[in-house]
């Protein structure tokens, strides 16, 4: 990519090795932004994997950032699995009605079978795609939703929450069946080629508390996680909003990687669990890279790459969350040269945050 000295797959493979490298890996995590890059409407991309491919690959060439994610929405295993989902013309899809509307209901899901059922297989066709066109430079994953998340979508979040203090068992259900879905579609992501990212909003301390997080999230993160490396796939875990009750519990489900939302201090993440997974982090995606300035972008970048880029197990600058569709170009770009304007991660490592 322009001003860069090495591939995506070049850099992450030195810095994993403790190699030299040309500058910080940096993923602003492009989601629907990728149909603006190639002037299309964000549910053109809905069903289409040939589509689909080539925004995500039109927006790698864009901007040159460090992995591409195959993503629309977190509702495509929910969807699959029967809740409804209301795709509006030009904006990023939302859960219009759950799969079921009572723990009454749970006996009648069933796991999605992600070569047949609902936009599945649309994204594994765009994962082979984007992998055929770039694959031999960037990493590519496609975005799965964790089982509590998932387990949110399919009887409601406020049902779901209600029933983790009145009915747990019927909470365990919904998270295994979804566990069982999230495994198909894993093993189908990674037959690609590609490898899954994880996102798991509902299990944010925001939401949940740290003993909820331990008893209905972790475990089967544990079990996906644990899948996903069997098959030599490292994983990337996100959760939105605050996370640091449950850090350690993010950590022990063997991740490799931590992706942080901006509410959180990444300073502080670095003392607590940089030892134990590396820190992927945290531009706001709001406040900064939609509502700011090309400037305020940059500052951004050096504040988190003095909070964190002397991580033990390494930093990749990054929003804090997906790009709000309407992100201006000009910020990506920014956040790209930012790091690239700071270079290596020893200069990073003694970077002065200016005023």
């Amino acid at each position: 990519m322009p001003g860069d000295a090495m591939t995506p797959l070049e850099r992450l493979a030195a810095y994993d090795r403790g190699a030299a490298v040309d500058r910080l890996p940096c993923v602003p995590i492009v989601g629907n932004t990728a149909a603006r890059v190639i002037g299309v409407k964000v549910s053109a991309l809905r069903g289409d994997g040939a589509l689909l491919a080539r925004a995500q690959v039109a927006a790698y060439r864009r901007f040159g950032y460090d992995n591409i994610r195959v993503f629309t929405d977190l509702y495509t295993q929910a969807e699959a699995m029967g809740a409804l989902i209301r795709h509006p013309e030009d904006e990023t899809a939302f859960l219009e009605a759950p799969a079921i509307p009572d723990s009454a209901s749970i006996g009648r899901l069933r796991p999605a079978d992600p070569l047949r059922d609902g936009d599945l297989p649309a994204h594994l066709e765009a994962a082979r795609r984007t992998l055929a066109a770039v694959g031999k430079e960037v990493p590519v994953t496609v975005a799965l939703t964790g089982p509590f998340t998932n387990a949110s979508f399919l009887i409601g979040t406020e049902n779901l929450v209600r029933l983790s203090l009145r009915n747990p068992e019927a909470v365990h259900q919904l998270c295994e069946i979804s566990l069982q879905s999230s495994l198909a579609y894993a093993d189908a992501i990674l037959a690609t080629g590609a490898v899954p990212s994880l996102t798991d909003p509902m299990s944010s301390a925001t939401v949940i508390g740290p003993r909820q997080f331990r008893e209905f999230s972790q475990p089967y993160l544990a079990r996906l996680v644990a899948f996903i490396r069997r098959r030599g796939g490292a994983v990337t875990l996100h959760i939105c909003g605050r996370t640091g009750p449950v850090w350690d519990g993010m950590a022990d489900t063997g991740a490799a990687c931590l992706s942080l939302d901006d509410q959180v201090d990444l300073a502080e993440a670095r003392r607590r669990v940089g030892h134990l997974v590396r820190l992927m982090g945290n531009v706001s995606p709001a406040a900064v890279m939609l509502q700011g300035t090309p400037a305020q972008v940059r500052a951004a970048v050096r504040r988190v790459v003095a909070a964190a880029a002397d991580s033990p197990r390494g930093l990749v600058v990054a929003s804090g969350c997906s790009l709000p569709t309407e992100t201006p170009f000009a910020n990506i770009d920014a956040m790209l040269d930012a790091v690239r304007e700071i270079g290596s991660p020893r200069a990073a490592a003694g970077l002065e945050v200016l005023p």
